[in-house]
């Protein structure tokens, strides 16, 4: 058993978590909306307050980090007081269960495993939660309702996870300009003629999972790769918006030419 230390900063850690549960406690007894909520209906807000620490945390904003940890923490509270309710199981039972969890998939930590190094100890890992949750692939633990491009990361993740993975970047990159050129040749196809939106489709999936794969090997994550552009773009394009607008000019009716220069300018800033 793992004894946590009990110094000052443990015991105020410790006396915050007890005071969120005694506000939790509190609040489904006497408010009338914390009555009313369920587990569904927490779901979406739960969902939002995640991309706002996403959001966050792109910003390298602490403060706001540390609010949305506080609001996600209330979620986590509030989900299990619902369960407590239902007798199936309370913040302790989860509590105990990661705890648990991270034990078993730790053997190199907490038995005689050993791995030195992140790729043996992602291994291994794959190799315990195949074992532990009777899956007949290694991809069966990827949630389905993912968004694309985090789905992808995972996928490939959990693949290079038990060796099924490119050995070099350059190889990776290859691929890369092999599924661009088959896209080039679906899409470019002869003047007049029907595109098929169906093979295209699938060529242009195709050349992003490619994409994905790569960004693994430099070692970027596409997603707040992508983010980052929106973010940049979004900046941008407002930038255009104001500058155009105390100009006395309607964005409406400037051609793209005069568009162009507010966006050389906001691209210097």
């Amino acid at each position: 058993m793992i004894q946590p230390p009990q110094d000052e900063k443990r015991q105020e850690k410790l006396a915050a978590f007890d005071r969120l549960l005694s506000i939790m406690d509190e609040l489904r007894l006497n408010c009338p909306w914390d009555k009313k909520q369920t587990l569904e209906t927490i779901r979406h807000l739960t969902i939002e307050e995640t991309y706002e620490l996403s959001d966050a945390i792109l910003e390298n904003d602490l403060d706001e980090v540390k609010k949305e940890i506080g609001d996600l923490m209330l979620h986590m509270v509030f989900y299990s007081k619902i369960a407590d309710e239902k007798k199936a199981f309370d913040i302790a039972d989860a509590l105990n269960s990661i705890s648990d969890k991270l034990v078993h998939r730790h053997p190199h930590i907490y038995g005689d495993v050993e791995a030195n190094d992140e790729e043996a100890v992602k291994a291994n890992w794959e190799k315990i939660k195949l074992k532990e949750k009777g899956n007949t692939s290694v991809l069966g633990g990827v949630p389905k309702s993912l968004p694309a491009m985090v789905k992808a990361v995972r996928i490939q993740d959990k693949a290079r996870g038990v060796g099924f993975d490119w050995e070099k970047k350059e190889q990776v990159w290859e691929k890369v300009e092999e599924e661009m050129q088959e896209f080039k040749s679906e899409f470019n196809i002869a003047e007049g003629a029907e595109i098929n939106k169906e093979r295209v489709m699938g060529e242009f999936g195709d050349m992003l999972f490619s994409l994905v794969n790569y960004s693994r090997f430099i070692d970027i994550d596409p997603e707040e790769a992508l983010e980052r552009t929106n973010k940049k773009f979004i900046k941008r394009f407002q930038y255009l918006e104001s500058e155009s607008k105390k100009d006395g000019k309607s964005i409406a009716d400037m051609s793209l030419a005069e568009m162009d220069e507010y966006w050389e300018r906001a691209k210097k800033l």
